[in-house]
This record gives C-alpha cells, structure tokens and sequence, in this order.
C-alpha cells in the first residue's frame, strides 16, 4: 500500500446509504463516524455493542440484526467491514468491487480501494493525516498535535470568512480577485487567528469590513 499514490478526496455523504459490517468497538467507531457526516447508516450484524443498540431505539441508523448476506450492498454509496471474520469480510469486499463502490474493510489494506485517515474535525474545519496505512499510532500523534496547534481559531475563522463568500461572489468580479480579497484578510496584519485566540472577534470583523471597503468598487 506504500507504494500506492491515494486520491484524497472529501465525500458528501448526506442522504446517501452506507452500510457498515460488524457490530463490535470498530463498527461503533465507524458508525459514528458516518453519522457525522449525515450519511444514511445501515449496520449489519447479529449482535451489536449498547452503543449501537441504543442508535437503532432511536432511529439514528437502521439495524439489519443478521449475518452480512450477498445483495445487502443494492443501492449503497459505501460499504465499511468490520468483523473478526476473513470470509464475510472478503464477501463485502467482493460485493462492493462487483459494483465499482467504494469499500473499506478495518485493517486489511489489501481489502480496500479506500482508506479512513485520522481526522481533527472542529466547525467546518476537518484536517486529514494519512500514513497509507503505514502507522495508525504515528497518524495518531499527529492529529493530537494538529488538534492542539490548529483548533477552535480557526474554525472560527472559516465561520467568519464563510459569511462574506456570497458578497465576495456577488462584487469581485473574477477568481483572481477574490483570491487576493481573501489572502488579504487571512495572512494580513493584525493576524486574526491571533486576535481571535485573544477572543477579539470584533476586530477580527472589523479587519475583514476594511478588506471589504477596500475592495468596493469605485463609485462615480
């Protein structure tokens, strides 16, 4: 797997059904992982941890309590195994190839046309680390360290920046335009991340209004 190129890539998962294999401590994990993302979660598996039963009660994912059988992937946009078992997780892997959809089986890299990476998720900010599947324990120091250098001011940040896209789209007339708008405000001096550690987040509006002004374009 080390010697494969990965498209990296963010997937919209609202709505769409995705089906995870085995209800152990992983299946959790992945679950809950999927939920975040507003993905429509299928869990298939004849016993489930608490956590997973007490999703089912109320209605957050549906629970097929059986064994994974060949067609449970009809209509799936993601198939995710997690079972102690080889045979079941080559059948999802099989199924899910048959059909040309993404599939992940838990720590069999072989078995996957996708890999999960560790990600810090704060607001709107998601940041990914990947190792190719060479070290989960170094991905994982790696995210606590990101998680701890790039958090909530910066997805603040986003927030904020976010609010001024569609007047940004609607009076900067080309891409390159809105580029520097916004490089302006995000490398400028007073640095907002900074102000916004500080908890300054009226300057931090006040900065991105200048930017604003200086951007109108010229009246007559």
């Amino acid at each position: 797997m080390l010697d494969t190129p990965f498209y990296i890539a963010c997937l919209k998962l609202t709505g769409r059904r995705c089906v995870v294999v085995g209800g152990g401590s992983i299946g959790l994990e992945k679950v809950e992982g999927l939920l975040a993302c507003d993905g429509r979660v299928v869990l298939i598996a004849p016993q489930a941890e608490p956590e997973l039963e007490a999703l089912a009660q109320e209605g957050s994912i549906e629970w097929l309590r059986r064994p994974y059988e060949t067609g449970d992937l009809e209509a799936t946009f993601i198939a995710i195994a997690a079972t102690n078992d080889t045979d079941v997780n080559i059948g999802v892997y099989n199924d899910a190839e048959r059909r040309a959809m993404l599939v992940n089986v838990v720590d069999v890299p072989p078995l996957c046309n996708f890999i999960l990476p560790a990600i810090v998720r704060t607001g709107p900010l998601a940041i990914a680390i990947s190792t190719a599947g060479a070290s989960p324990a170094l991905a994982k120091r790696i995210k606590a360290e990101i998680a701890e250098s790039f958090g909530e001011p910066y997805a603040r940040l986003a927030v904020l920046l976010n609010e001024v896209r569609g007047w940004a789209k609607g009076t900067l007339p080309t891409y390159q335009d809105r580029k520097a708008f916004f490089e302006a405000i995000v490398n400028g001096e007073p640095d907002p991340v900074e102000l916004l550690r500080a908890g300054d987040e009226t300057a931090v509006r006040a900065l991105i209004a200048d930017a604003q002004r200086a951007h109108e374009p010229a009246t007559a």
